[in-house]
């Protein structure tokens, strides 16, 4: 047989195969690549391929809450009081937290601050979560260096810490927020819808590791709190602050409060009260420090509240300022219990009585009036109801009502016991008085200058200014106040020494001393009341302890607020203004 000879394959057909499948694989390659494009970029309308497509973007792109600022809290003349900074807030993933080695968590914990421990038990606290706070509100540079660790599962977020540059001086007042920046306490609290604002959204990109790459777009705005303009004046509030802190200091007294009220608009210019906290750093601070005393304590009044029983006198018709009342022998007894004056003053007159704070001549004064006619009064000037702040925890104080009175309750009636009021409804009362009757509402947000159809008529004017001129002697030479003149202004007030209630009944040797009054007494500008509560020294007067305090700190409101002073009466002047106060009617 002969041998069969193999075909040789031909060279051109082998190139042409080999070129087609290298064409053939460069466009299944190309199909590919535009069909990835037409799932993840294309805009396409279809069903299927939309559904694609947001499965792409979702393990690319996050949605991200925006922080929104809350807004700033300024006193009348547009001193911030309060305002939001921003800070950083490191959180973490703890599944993937839980990942990083030994040496990454303990540097990790290093620049945190923080224990490893408590690091690694905050991670088992959080185990199968998918979120949890490393540390909150960060300034840039701490969470810096956390960040700088580039280890997974750490990221930051942008929050608002609330910051408050008077410090204590307002603290209660203010109040303050918690951590996510809500108000807790104080106008922080009571106007916390109107200082919030709204979070917005945005979308970002994230890279593996969870952090931003990109910023894209905007699904919501962030919207801003609104900012709150109050009635105080921080030159006040200094003042007051500053006056009261050495006081209740010197005197080693329990607490203090000063209130400072603006007779023309009802605003509230200055609130104080000791002792204080630095709401800044709450660390250690004691419940009772963070008490608004202005609003939330009520007490008895005490003998401020006998001017309010004269001025009761002179609506009956049945007084006059120059009425005579005979006070001897220095003490009247009424069934159960004996009421004496310090002295004997003798024959006295209706200022008299109040000059001297005569407990005996204000006691028959009250006894000669209907029962019911001091309560009736009080009420009127806005005693025994809140004065509508919108303070959290602000109290109405307790003003009786009863079909049949008892003497001795009559009597305790005149003169401030039996009866609690706060420090704000006590300066209001008197800025009544000082308004010559016209009552305007009280404000802690700026009112805008007390509107004559606001102010309402509870008293005649010409009983009013009666009042006026009897308070005015009690700063004078021979009142119990002459430690709240100011020089070269007219002052009017009233002293008050009362006796503090224990658990068996009112304590002999524990007081509050207190002070009420307005400045200046021909054109009244300001109302304010003084508070020292339990006074350690054997001063413990209201006209040793509270009435200097007054002084001292309208001294200086007068000269801030640029009120001319009034020329001073000279004794004859005096004698002049008194004898036409003797022939003055109601």
């Amino acid at each position: 047989m002969g041998a069969v000879k193999k075909q040789q394959p031909q060279p051109g057909i082998a190139r042409w195969r080999f070129a087609l499948v290298a064409v053939l694989l460069c466009l299944l390659a190309l199909a590919l690549v535009l069909h990835l494009a037409r799932l993840q970029v294309l805009p396409e309308e279809e069903r299927g391929y939309r559904f694609l497509q947001d499965q792409g973007r979702a393990r690319t792109i996050r949605s991200e809450e925006i922080a929104a600022y809350r807004g700033a809290i300024v006193d009348r003349n547009g001193e911030l009081l309060a305002v939001s900074t921003p800070v950083q807030s490191l959180w973490a993933n703890p599944e993937l937290l839980r990942e990083a080695g030994a040496d990454e968590l303990r540097r990790l914990a290093a620049a945190l601050e923080m224990k490893p421990a408590d690091l690694a038990k905050r991670l088992e606290k959080y185990r199968n979560k998918e979120f949890m706070y490393l540390r909150r509100h960060l300034s840039p540079e701490q969470a810096g260096r956390a960040l700088s660790l580039d280890i997974a599962g750490v990221y930051s977020k942008k929050e608002y810490r609330r910051f408050y540059p008077a410090g204590e001086v307002v603290a209660q007042l203010l109040g303050f927020t918690n951590i996510d920046d809500r108000g807790q306490e104080g106008l922080e609290l009571a106007y916390d819808q109107w200082l919030s604002g709204e979070p917005g959204r945005q979308q970002v990109v994230k890279d593996l590791k969870g952090r931003t790459v990109q910023d894209l777009a905007t699904e919501r705005e962030a919207r801003p709190g609104r900012d709150l303009r109050l009635s105080i004046d921080m030159r006040l509030q200094y003042l007051a602050y500053r006056e009261l802190k050495r006081t209740v200091a010197e005197n080693e007294a329990s607490s203090g409060l000063m209130v400072i009220l603006d007779t023309r608009s009802g605003d509230v210019l200055a609130m104080a009260s000791q002792p204080s906290f630095n709401p800044n750093n709450r660390e250690g601070a004691a419940a009772a420090a963070m008490r608004n005393r202005a609003l939330i304590d009520q007490f008895e009044p005490g003998s401020t509240i006998k001017p309010l029983t004269a001025l009761a006198a002179l609506e009956s018709g049945r007084y006059q300022p120059h009425t005579p009342i005979d006070t001897s022998p220095g003490y009247i007894r009424l069934p159960g219990k004996t009421l004496v004056d310090p002295v004997n003053y003798g024959q006295l007159d209706l200022t008299g009585v109040i000059t001297k704070s005569s407990q005996v001549g204000i006691t028959k004064v009250a006894m000669d009036l209907e029962p019911n006619v001091l309560r009736e009064l009080f009420y009127r000037l806005g005693l025994g109801e809140a004065v509508g702040s919108g303070f959290p925890g602000e109290v109405a104080g307790i003003l009786p009502s009863r079909s049949q009175w008892h003497p001795i309750e009559r009597a305790n009636f005149a003169f401030g016991y039996g009866m609690t009021v706060n420090a704000v409804q006590l300066a209001h009362a008197y800025s009544v008085v000082a308004n010559a009757g016209l009552k305007r509402p009280v404000s802690l947000v700026l009112s805008g200058g007390g509107k004559n159809e606001e102010a309402e008529r509870v008293v005649e004017a010409p009983l009013a200014r009666q009042v006026t001129a009897m308070l005015e002697t009690v700063i004078g030479p021979r009142g119990t106040g002459k430690h709240a003149a100011v020089e070269g202004y007219r002052v009017a007030g009233k002293t008050g020494t009362v006796h503090k209630v224990g658990s068996q009944g009112y304590v002999d040797n524990r007081y509050r001393s207190v002070f009420a009054g307005f400045i200046p007494a021909d054109r009244p500008r300001l109302a304010a009341v003084v508070v020292i509560d339990d006074p350690k020294h054997a001063k413990y007067y209201g006209g040793e302890v509270a009435a200097p305090v007054f002084g001292a700190v309208m001294a200086g409101a007068m000269r801030l607020l640029q009120v001319p002073p009034t020329e001073v009466a000279s004794p004859e002047q005096q004698l002049a203004r008194r004898l036409e106060l003797r022939g003055t009617k109601s």
